[in-house]
């Protein structure tokens, strides 16, 4: 019995593959141009929001494209490469997170998106502009995470663009669309109703509009009926007058600001400040700690930045060169930072945590160990059962929501394993300046400590009693422009009963 001969695969015709050429060719000039000025300075062009989400979006979702491309012909040394190289780029998951990060910035610091758009932030070194496309991919992100608010701020910016000339593959119909529909989901029919009818003006025949239309209509005079039979009810019945031992029995109560309103006042500067009677007993001053002999000759700079929780900065406190090592030392290691569940104890991600982390230990560098002597030296506490020293990395819209470093009564064994008792006290290294954002603030209290490289800040978290300073609770603004890295050591409450000993009063 003959074996079938195979059927050789049909060629790409010649006009598809020049086509493919040519997109290729495209796209390689663009990586080119914007490669070009990454490379010189590569922190700071990925330190700006919109080239962090720019460059995730044209690794992910662009190369996706082109990929598919490719792998219509038949070159399979090519399509190999591009499947090897296709592991080192951002995936989905990196995309939504620069996307989400963007929009995190936008309410933090209260800005509109065609300020983002422009890419007219402060401090910029590589401005950015984001196109019709990246609007719109912001703005299926939010509508994907039921997120209209955003989606309808975005999907606008979108259509203001194409209404300013921009050219663009996206077409109005699309973006309406999103637009009606994310307006009609946070209650607005009648502006969803105007947008519907746009969008039925370039197309008659869509179909989804159509049905909207009819709904959108109904539950307009439904709202309006009901609000004239109200109208109606209060004629005929009259409203019922308040007494004044009615009025007299209602209580005045004093809106609370919540948590999350004040933590993001404090990042953009606003919110408490302090009395300028408090300011003038804060002080700058040479500090040897008692004569330590290792400042005597040389004592450092520390100035006071809080007085309640007292919150100390030590200025020129790390070199250069020892910020260098230890960035260097951590950036192998880093991973997404984690926090301890509270109930479980586990390690374990957070939305409210947005960093990644390295930990360094002393005997694994000279550098390392000289660092934590000098915490040593200048806090007068034992450093042999504090953790080791964390190096923590900030990009774009990372942030630390507010939360406590040490251990509450109702998290009894948050530190149990370490067996070295709670954090005493936080120390923090800012290695980097940061642009804008990245303040380090205290929501209760309403202090802010901003990033200052080569210094670092210095609190108790306990009272010399045991009992955990509640005024300590602290978040790490996200940033806005720049690169945030920081290391911080926490220090525990064994090995400190000769060094600061307890109190019988709980607020001593």
């Amino acid at each position: 019995m003959a074996v079938p001969t195979p059927k050789p695969k049909p060629k790409q015709p010649q006009s598809y593959i020049w086509l493919c050429c040519m997109l290729m060719l495209m796209w390689a000039d663009k990586l080119d141009l914007l490669s070009a000025t990454a490379i010189l300075d590569p922190e700071g062009f990925l330190g700006h929001p919109v080239n962090a989400f720019k460059l995730m979006k044209r690794l992910n979702t662009e190369w996706g494209d082109l990929e598919s491309l490719v792998l219509s012909d038949t070159t399979d040394g090519f399509i190999s490469n591009l499947t090897i190289q296709r592991q080192h780029f951002p995936t989905d998951e990196d995309q939504t997170g620069a996307a989400k990060a963007l929009l995190r910035l936008q309410d933090t610091y209260r800005l509109d998106a065609n300020t983002i758009s422009t890419g007219d932030l402060p401090g910029v070194k590589h401005k950015s502009l984001m196109t019709v496309e990246d609007c719109y991919e912001l703005g299926k992100i939010a509508y994907s995470d039921v997120d209209y608010y955003h989606t309808e701020l975005w999907m606008a910016q979108a259509l203001k663009q194409l209404d300013r000339g921009e050219e663009s593959t996206m077409d109005r119909v699309t973006l309406l669309d999103y637009l009606s529909y994310s307006i009609y989901q946070q209650g607005d029919i009648e502006r969803a109703l105007e947008f519907t009818k746009q969008l039925l003006a370039l197309d008659p025949e869509h179909q989804r509009a159509n049905g909207n239309l009819k709904y959108f209509e109904f539950q307009l005079e439904k709202q309006k009926k009901a609000e004239e039979d109200i109208t109606q009810k209060e004629k005929e019945g009259g409203k019922k007058e308040t007494t004044k031992k009615e009025k007299s029995k209602k209580k005045v109560s004093i809106p609370q600001v919540p948590e999350r309103k004040k933590y993001e006042m404090l990042c953009r500067g606003e919110g408490i400040r302090m009395t300028p009677r408090r300011l003038s007993r804060l002080f700058c001053r040479y500090y040897d700690n008692h004569h330590n002999p290792m400042y005597v000759l040389a004592p450092v700079k520390q100035q006071d930045e809080w007085d309640h929780p007292y919150i100390v900065r030590f200025l020129d406190i790390i070199s250069d060169k020892e910020m260098e090592r230890v960035k260097q030392l951590a950036k192998p290691r880093l991973r997404r930072a984690t926090i301890s569940n509270p109930i479980t104890g586990v390690l374990e991600t957070a939305p409210y945590r947005i960093s990644k982390s390295a930990w360094l230990t002393g005997y694994e560098d000279p550098m390392i160990d000289k660092i934590n002597q000098r915490i040593e030296d200048l806090t007068g506490l034992e450093m042999d059962t504090a953790e080791e020293l964390q190096v923590a990395n900030y990009g774009v819209g990372g942030q630390y929501e507010p939360h406590f470093d040490f251990g509450r009564k109702d998290e009894p064994d948050a530190f149990k394993e370490l067996g070295t008792g709670n954090r005493i006290a936080t120390w923090l290294f800012y290695m980097s300046d940061v642009a804008a954002g990245g303040a380090t603030v205290f929501p209760d209290v309403g202090a802010a400590v901003y990033p200052q490289k080569g210094t670092a800040v210095f609190w108790y978290n306990l009272f010399p009693s045991g009992e955990g300073d509640y005024s300590t609770r602290h978040a790490a603004c996200p940033v806005l422009v720049g690169n945030k890295w920081v290391s911080n050591k926490w220090i525990h409450e064994r090995g400190q009963e000769w060094r600061r000993p307890c109190s019988l009063n709980e607020t001593d």
